[in-house]
C-alpha cells in the first residue's frame, strides 16, 4: 500500500517543478499566483522579457523588451552596439551585466525602473494579443520565479519565494491600468491596484544591485 505524501512535500515537489520544467504548471496550486521565468513556457512565458517579440522603443526596433531595457545601461554608443550585437536576450542581459562601472550611465540606480515600465508599456501596447494575455490573468498575483539564487533575480523576480518581485509588480501595475475605463491618467488613485495588496517599494536600499 502506497503511503500518502504529506502537503509540505507536494508543496515543495510544485516548487521543484516550477522552476526545473518548461511545461510545468505556471498557476500555482499552493497560493493562486501566476509564476513565469523561461520564456518558452505557455502561455506565461510571453510575460518574461526574453520573450521574443520586437518593440519600437525611443526611435529603435528591439528584437526584445531586455534588449530595450539593457540599451539603456551604456553610457557609450560603442558599448550599447556591443550589448545589442549579443545573439540572444539573455546573452545581452550577461554582457550587460559584466560592464565595468564606468560604463554604466552614471545614475542608472535612478533611472532602470522606470526605463523598464516605459519598455514594458510599449511591449504590450505595441502587441495587442499580449495586452490581452496579461488582461486574462484578472487580479492574479504574477511572479517572474527565477531558478538561480543571486541579487538580480531576487530584484526582478522571487526565488523560493523571497525576492522583491519587481517585474511581477510592474506587470501587475499596468495590468491594472489597462483594465481600468478611460479616464485621465492624472484621476487614477493607486489603490486597489495589485491583487495582493503588493506595491513597489522605495528604490533607494535596491540602487546597489545594477540589473
Amino acid at each position: 500500500m502506497t503511503r500518502e505524501k504529506p502537503a509540505a512535500a507536494k508543496t515543495t515537489e510544485l516548487k521543484r517543478a516550477l522552476g526545473k520544467s518548461p511545461t510545468a504548471p505556471v498557476l500555482s496550486e499552493y497560493d493562486g499566483a501566476i509564476r513565469f521565468y523561461r520564456a518558452n513556457e505557455k502561455p506565461y512565458g510571453a510575460f518574461s522579457n526574453l520573450y521574443p517579440r520586437p518593440i519600437e522603443f525611443e526611435g529603435r526596433v528591439y528584437p526584445t523588451s531586455e534588449h530595450a531595457y539593457q540599451a539603456g545601461k551604456a553610457s557609450k554608443p560603442v558599448v550599447r552596439e556591443w550589448i545589442l550585437s549579443a545573439p540572444t536576450p539573455s546573452l545581452a542581459a550577461m554582457a550587460a551585466h559584466g560592464l565595468y562601472v564606468w560604463d554604466v550611465v552614471p545614475n542608472w540606480a535612478q533611472i532602470k525602473f522606470d526605463r523598464m515600465r516605459a519598455v514594458l508599456r510599449a511591449k504590450f501596447e505595441q502587441h495587442a494579443d499580449l495586452k490581452d494575455l496579461l488582461l486574462s490573468t484578472g487580479d492574479a498575483r504574477l511572479v517572474e520565479a527565477g531558478t538561480v539564487n543571486n541579487a538580480v533575480n531576487r530584484l526582478w523576480g522571487e526565488v523560493d519565494g523571497k525576492g522583491e518581485n519587481t517585474l511581477g509588480v510592474m506587470l501587475m501595475e499596468l495590468r491594472s491600468e489597462y483594465a481600468k475605463p478611460k479616464v485621465k491618467r492624472a484621476s487614477r488613485s493607486g489603490s486597489g491596484a495589485l491583487a495582493t495588496g503588493e506595491k513597489m517599494k522605495s528604490t533607494s536600499k535596491r540602487s546597489m544591485v545594477i540589473a
